[in-house]
This record gives structure tokens, sequence and C-alpha cells, in this order.
């Protein structure tokens, strides 16, 4: 009996999770999104920067993006070369004021790139910092009353970013008009 009681707390966790998701996608402004498509294949290279669990959805992203053939790096990696004209710095922070994440918005503006951001908070420092800014209306971490969201701090934040990234780059994959084989051989092979 216990083991019907916690799948059912799991599947109603889930179902969550999911029915923020479709609020989130029914009040994205997905016009600021488009502002960006023609900016990436422009791009020389395409820096990527997150702290903590954005950190990991950042790298992911990272990984799509070179799938598709783009010059990739995530700031912070040992091979990361220096940001500069003709470049874009893809930056996500829910709060927009992770000072690390601000910082390399700076210098990215120094060096004439360009900077996208994905934030809760379209008037944070970032965003200011930012040529093009996606709001992704989610809870920052500071939200402990879930008056946005259930889930945990910046979860769905997070959760957002990678979703709302894997459709920008299923829209690119499928304007670039690459086959699935073609990006396939920019797989990882010595897993």
């Amino acid at each position: 009996m216990e083991a019907v009681i916690e799948t059912n707390a799991i599947q109603e966790a889930l179902d969550l999770i999911i029915k923020e998701h479709v609020d989130l996608s029914n009040k994205l402004q997905f016009e600021s999104l488009s502002t960006i498509i023609p900016i990436l294949p422009e791009a020389e290279n395409i820096f990527l920067i997150g702290a903590g669990r954005t950190g990991f959805m950042i790298k992911a992203a990272a990984m799509r993006l070179m799938h598709l053939g783009f010059s990739v790096h995530v700031v912070g990696e040992t091979t990361t070369p220096a940001i500069g004209k003709g470049d874009v710095l893809i930056a996500a922070s829910g709060s927009g004021t992770t000072s690390s994440i601000v910082k390399a918005a700076e210098t990215a503006r120094k060096n004439d790139a360009k900077v996208i951001c994905f934030t809760t908070n379209a008037e944070s420092p970032l965003a200011q910092l930012a040529k093009f800014t996606i709001k992704i209306p989610a809870a920052g971490k500071q939200d402990h009353h879930g008056n946005v969201s259930a889930q945990y701090a910046g979860s769905l934040f997070e959760q957002a970013f990678l979703l709302v990234f894997d459709a920008l780059i299923q829209h690119l994959w499928k304007q670039g008009g690459s086959t699935a084989e073609e990006l396939w051989k920019r797989h990882a092979n010595m897993e």
C-alpha cells in the first residue's frame, strides 16, 4: 500500500511540474526569442555562462549548439578563448544579479560582443547589459512562498531555460536543414 501512495505522490509532483511549464509557456514572450534567431548563425563564437544548477543547463545548451555546428565555449572552462567583436555571450541567471555572470557580461560588452540574457528579472543588472533579454516568467530562487512555483528555489527557471533553449535548437536545426546523421557526426565518441 505504501508503494502505491509513493507512486501517486511522485505522479502528482510530475503533474504539478508539467502544469507549471504549460502555464509558463502561455506567459512566455516568444517574440523576444525570435529576435535572437538571426544573431546566432552570424556569431563567430558563442560563449555561454550560468552558475550553480543553471550552469548545468548552460552546458547542455552549449552541447546542443555544438551539435548544430556552432563554435561554442562554456565560460570558465580551461580551453575558453577571449571574447571579442563578432562573438555572442549567452548568459542565464534567474535573478540577473549573480556577480560572476554580470562581470562576464560587462567584459563581453567592453569587447564589442553581443549579450543575450535569460532571466526572470528584466530590470536586473544583467538584463541592463544585454542587447537581447529573454524573460522567463518563473520564480526566482528567493521565492520561498510558492507565489510563482511550488518547486524549490529556481527549479522552474532552470527547467524552463533548458526547455526553451531546446525549442530554439529544434527551430535552428529545422531552419538549417541538417540531417540527424550530420549532427550525429559531432556527437561525443569518447564516452
